[in-house]
């Protein structure tokens, strides 16, 4: 490892008075000024050819250059390159029909301003609201559909669209004629179909949509009606909150254990629980393909819901008070209901009470009916899962969970489908003969699937597969599922219902090879039907009429993903789709992924990327980002096993440490750092010397290939990954600098448990102590910028984590730079945002790392 190094002759320090130079900038929003981010680039409101581009690109904008110690208010921007990766055009979401005859690409603009994000938004029990449009306020949209026939490959654009769309809740109807789509407007959300014949678009409703709980529009099963929520016609003016408190906020526990994790955005008064109601609540309404509505009950505050494959009734559940101040509202007292289609109340599954009172331990649920569903391949019957266990996973039993089944008229007695000793996991539904269900227990990540018998739940339950779900090299894959009449997904399975289709990643020593398998029922012996070949990267999507041809994803190194049409008989390909290279600046980049091994024997591997025309005889060794995350194993076997594929398209943009390929840079991204506790022992007991160790096999080995710079190597991440990073500048000299982003730094401040530790603050005081930086702070020696959204709602990484460990640094004597984000969430969204992060890290890398002074650093 390295010495403890001074890093001096920097532009940072020449501004700085004697000492070390520390300094926050604070991002407020700022007017626009010669050296701000500007607007983001205009987008159109159609799709054009999947051959051209689906956006326009910003015009050229200067780079800024400047003092870094400068705390102006003022958003500045990276290398022109940096920007042109940024406003790339992106490749389009794409969607299979259900009778797997057509695809509709979605167009996806760039990055909102911070102008929108700075609108006005209300924070209510975990929610994030748009008042004004009575929806989520950071929802991803799309701006244009087209749709491309597979058979003739034909494309057409969908008329009639609204000018500049947003698009949203894209869902097919079950016979596949019509698919509808929200799409928002500045006053609110309106219901939206297209008819595939005509490949024209027509508005159902005006803006009174209510997405506020995201729930979305749903079809009944005569493909002519569509359920959604309304806003309340008399919903009247929001509530106005009180200029004078009445009174103080008082929260009480009277000898009763409520732990709970950190939340964010929960209610915190009053006057929080009526817009709370006042948001939240919805009418349910049947709207027809002519846009006749109506209405289905009462209005509520409507959480969920969903109708029957029959179509006769509607799934519902509702929340209702006592509320609470310390869980979001997914843990509000809430009520399960069957209604008719005319709002009549036919069944009551369940009434919750406030679930605040779940144990922490992995695994752990509330006490109830819980994971209500409809059963997809019947007409109306109900199923649902209750925890024998209390929903204590911590304690003993030898049973967990049972699944029970009831059917329309709901009035008799539950039956038992299966009874589970680990944790209930899903069902997915095929026939009357067939349903997979799953369960899993946390602590020894064990996986089972059973075949049930739905239709005749007293034949015993066949276990199919049993397996730690680490192991990765012997994961069977997930069933193919398809659309059945009523618009339900269900099993694939053979002509003979012998078997059934399955997808998986084909994990191995060489890289992922995703499969498609043909898995035996009865002998439980799997048939490859197809499986990915180097030199590329391809990922079955579905399966044909036929099960002769499949639709796959296809991509290499420099070839962006496109779907293509397989024969399997014949192994010819038809291309369906020309997406063009989004960021023709990387091409021609190396990538390898590489293995090497730990200290203690632990095989790890990464991806290492070079920059184009690299040569390291005559270019010498590179200075090196490295990008990583960690991951806790209860197996050292499943941890070396590899967990990518060298033949995979990178997709770059702000969040990608390619970006500094650009810039002179190579990288490893996502070296492995893995983190065991096999049998008895706890990863996180050694958390610290396991990080540091798995650290130093990456450095040694890069070293030794001769790619990188031992004295100029940078480490970052995001969220953990910054967690990780500032325990490796505490505990180790491995690096030059480090990128942390949007991270948590103190677990005292988590006590109830944090990522994959179960116990609290008070079981592994010592634990707790060790892992956190902010307690090693005056270890922190190397340069490290620091940056982190102002509005994070991510449980734990609560903006005050980046504050208060800024803080200690800078109060210890060490180098380190904070930037908070305004509006920003625990990933980043605005133009303005983005490219000032990449400006902030390309300034850092470049002063600390690529022209780090390194006269005085020894071995």
């Amino acid at each position: 490892m390295l010495k403890r190094a001074k890093t001096t002759g920097d532009k940072f320090m020449r501004a700085q008075p004697l000492g070390t130079m520390v300094v926050i900038v604070l991002l407020l929003l700022a007017g626009a000024s010669r050296a701000t981010a500007g607007n983001p680039p205009s987008t159109a409101g159609n799709l054009p050819s999947t051959a051209g581009n689906l956006l326009s690109t910003a015009a050229n904008l200067p780079s800024t250059t400047g003092n870094l110690l400068s705390t102006a208010a003022v958003y500045r921007l990276p290398s022109q390159v940096l920007v042109d990766i940024v406003d790339a055009p992106k490749t389009p979401w794409v969607r299979v029909s259900p009778d797997r005859e057509w695809l509709v690409l979605m167009g996806r603009p760039n990055y909102p301003s911070i102008a929108e994000l700075a609108e006005r938004e209300i924070k209510l029990a975990g929610l994030r609201i748009k008042p004004q449009i009575n929806a989520p306020s950071r929802a991803w949209t799309a701006n244009g559909i087209a749709i491309v026939r597979m058979d003739d490959l034909s494309e057409r654009q969908v008329s009639g669209l609204p000018d500049n769309p947003r698009i949203q809740y894209l869902r097919w109807s079950p016979d596949g004629k019509h698919f509808l789509f929200t799409n928002t407007t500045a006053d609110g959300v309106e219901l939206w179909v297209t008819d595939m014949a005509s490949a024209s678009a027509v508005r159902l409703t005006g803006p009174v949509v209510s997405l506020t709980s995201e729930c979305g529009p749903c079809w009944l099963a005569d493909s002519k009606t569509i359920v959604l929520l309304f806003v309340p016609r008399d919903r009247g003016a929001e509530p106005i909150p009180p200029r004078v408190p009445g009174g103080p906020i008082i929260q009480e526990s009277i000898g009763r254990k409520a732990p709970a994790r950190t939340y964010a955005d929960l209610l915190k008064n009053e006057h929080d629980e009526e817009l709370f109601e006042y948001y939240l609540t919805s009418q349910i309404v049947r709207v027809t393909l002519k846009g006749e509505v109506t209405p289905v009950g009462q209005p509520g505050i409507v959480w969920d819901f969903g109708p029957s494959p029959d179509g006769e009734y509607i799934l519902v559940h509702t929340l209702h008070r006592p509320y609470s101040y310390i869980v979001p509202a997914g843990r509000f007292p809430m009520r399960i209901e069957v209604l008719d289609m005319n709002g009549r109340v036919v069944h009551e599954v369940a009434d919750h009470p406030l679930r605040d009172e779940i144990p922490i331990a992995r695994g752990s649920t509330y006490v109830g009916p819980r994971s209500v569903q409809w059963r997809s391949d019947a007409g109306a019957m109900l199923s649902w899962v209750e925890a024998l266990d209390g929903g204590d996973a911590a304690v003993e039993s030898e049973e967990r969970d049972r699944v029970f089944l009831l059917d329309d008229p709901f009035t008799g007695v539950p039956e038992t489908l299966m009874t589970f000793e680990l944790r209930f996991g899903d069902v997915s539904w095929g026939t009357g003969d067939l349903a997979i269900a799953t369960e899993w227990w946390w602590e020894t990540r064990t996986a089972r699937a059973w075949r049930v018998h739905p239709d005749a739940p007293e034949i015993e339950p066949d276990l199919l597969v049993d397996r730690s779900w680490e192991d990765r090299y012997n994961d069977p894959g997930n069933p193919v599922m398809v659309i059945n009449e009523m618009g339900r997904s269900v099993l694939l399975a053979t002509g003979d219902g012998l078997g059934i289709y399955s997808i998986g990643d084909g994990a191995s020593p060489e890289g992922d090879r995703p499969f498609l398998d043909v898995f035996d029922l009865n002998t439980r012996e799997s048939t490859r039907l197809f499986r990915s070949e180097a030199p590329y990267y391809e990922r079955p999507v579905a399966l044909l009429t036929g099960a002769r041809h499949i639709l796959t994803r296809r991509e290499s190194v420099d070839e962006v993903p496109n779907y293509f049409l397989r024969d399997l008989e014949t192994g010819e390909l038809t291309q369906i789709t020309t997406f063009p290279h989004p960021t023709p600046q990387l091409l021609g980049i190396e990538k390898e992924l590489i293995t090497y091994e730990r200290e203690d024997g632990l095989q790890l591997s990464g991806t290492l990327y070079l920059p184009a025309d690299y040569d390291p005889d005559t270019d010498g060794p590179l200075p090196m980002v490295m990008w990583a995350y960690p991951r806790e194993f209860k197996s050292a076997d499943a941890a070396g096993q590899i967990d990518d594929s060298p033949y995979r398209f990178d997709r770059v943009g702000w969040w990608s440490p390619l970006l500094w390929l650009t810039q002179g840079y190579s990288v490893l991204d996502g070296p492995a750092m893995a983190i065991v506790g096999e049998g008895d022992e706890d990863p996180n007991d050694t958390y610290v010397s396991q990080l540091v160790s798995s650290a130093a096999a990456a450095v040694d080995e890069v070293v030794r290939r001769r790619i990188a710079d031992r004295d100029r190597i940078a480490i970052g991440g995001h969220s953990y990954g910054a967690f990780m990073t500032a325990n490796l500048l505490a505990h180790s000299d491995l690096f030059a600098a480090g990128l942390a982003r949007t991270g948590a730094y103190n677990r005292t401040l988590t006590p109830f448990g944090f990522q994959s530790e179960d116990r609290t603050l008070w079981e592994a005081p010592n634990v707790y102590f060790e892992m956190s930086p902010f307690m090693h702070a005056d270890k922190v020696n190397e340069p490290l910028l620091m940056v982190h959204g102002e509005a994070d709602n991510n449980s734990g990484t609560f903006p005050m984590q980046s504050e208060r460990f800024y803080s200690a640094v800078k109060g210890l004597g060490g180098t380190v730079r904070l930037v908070m984000f305004p509006h920003e969430s625990h990933s980043y969204r605005a133009r303005e945002s983005l490219l000032h992060l990449l400006w902030e890290t390309e300034e850092w890398l470049d002063t600390y790392v690529k022209n780090r002074d390194v006269s005085d650093v020894g071995e």
